[in-house]
């Protein structure tokens, strides 16, 4: 059942909007361009929107098991990530206070606190930090005196001056439109690793989006692989986040 979360949590954290515009993820780097300026780059390109609606495709990968499904995304910036899977079959809504989702499948569901995913991915996450992963933004705020500049050959790369006892961060962020073109967080002593890669962005209306991603989870155990490749978007329209867990469902512990 852990497994089964976990990747149900990982697949909804990454999306992005179709749009005629696809970026180039090349670019020259300016090598005296400070830990500070590279910062203040990244987040002036914070995206932002009132709601955005896209259909995502995600390949599903561990061991010899694959699957592909396409499911329904609907966001309400800093409030709410909505999915629906075909036939309303599994639905989740996540807002800043709760994790809900029900599954007609097995006719159980799960209404609780952020408790779930923190222990899952290894920290301590919160709504803000699932949006700035969906959006291709670090997940932690950076503060420029914590972070050190490593050489990269084509994008700057970012990481903690100081070791953090529970994980470890690294930011690669893209010098042309310094959105990230990878992240990684890891815990050494649990030897659980989560990396993103962030394979190309779009723009639409002036809003640049993760188009293409990988996410690979990896344990002592197994890894877990995510494909993602974004289908279609609609931004700033008006939408419904409808959730009502069915009757005669079972509430399920997550352990």
């Amino acid at each position: 059942m852990k497994h089964l979360i976990y990747s149900i949590v990982l697949s909804l954290l990454f999306a992005g909007c179709k749009s005629t515009k696809t970026l180039q993820s090349s670019g020259t780097l300016d090598s005296n361009m400070s830990v500070r300026q590279v910062v203040k780059n990244h987040n002036k390109l914070e995206t932002k929107f009132t709601t955005l609606q896209g259909r995502l495709k995600v390949e599903y990968i561990q061991g010899d098991r694959s699957e592909t499904h396409t499911l329904t995304l609907r966001m309400g910036y800093d409030n709410t990530i909505w999915v629906n899977a075909f036939l309303n079959m599994v639905r989740v809504k996540i807002t800043p206070d709760r994790v809900r989702f029900y599954n007609k499948l097995d006719k159980t569901y799960f209404d609780g606190d952020y408790a779930l995913i923190s222990e899952l991915l290894g920290t301590n996450l919160g709504f803000e930090n699932l949006q700035n992963l969906l959006l291709g933004e670090a997940v932690f705020d950076i503060n420029p005196k914590e972070f050190k500049q490593l050489k990269h050959a084509s994008a700057y790369k970012l990481t903690p001056k100081k070791s953090n006892p529970l994980f470890d961060l690294l930011y690669i962020i893209n010098p042309v439109y310094f959105k990230l073109d990878a992240q990684q967080l890891s815990q050494s002593l649990k030897q659980n690793t989560l990396n993103i890669k962030y394979q190309s962005y779009q723009k639409i209306h002036g809003i640049v989006i993760p188009e293409s991603l990988s996410i690979k989870a990896i344990n002592t155990d197994e890894q877990t692989t995510l494909n993602l490749n974004i289908k279609s978007v609609i931004l700033d329209q008006p939408l419904r986040f409808p959730f009502k867990i069915p009757k005669g469902f079972k509430a399920i512990e997550l352990q």
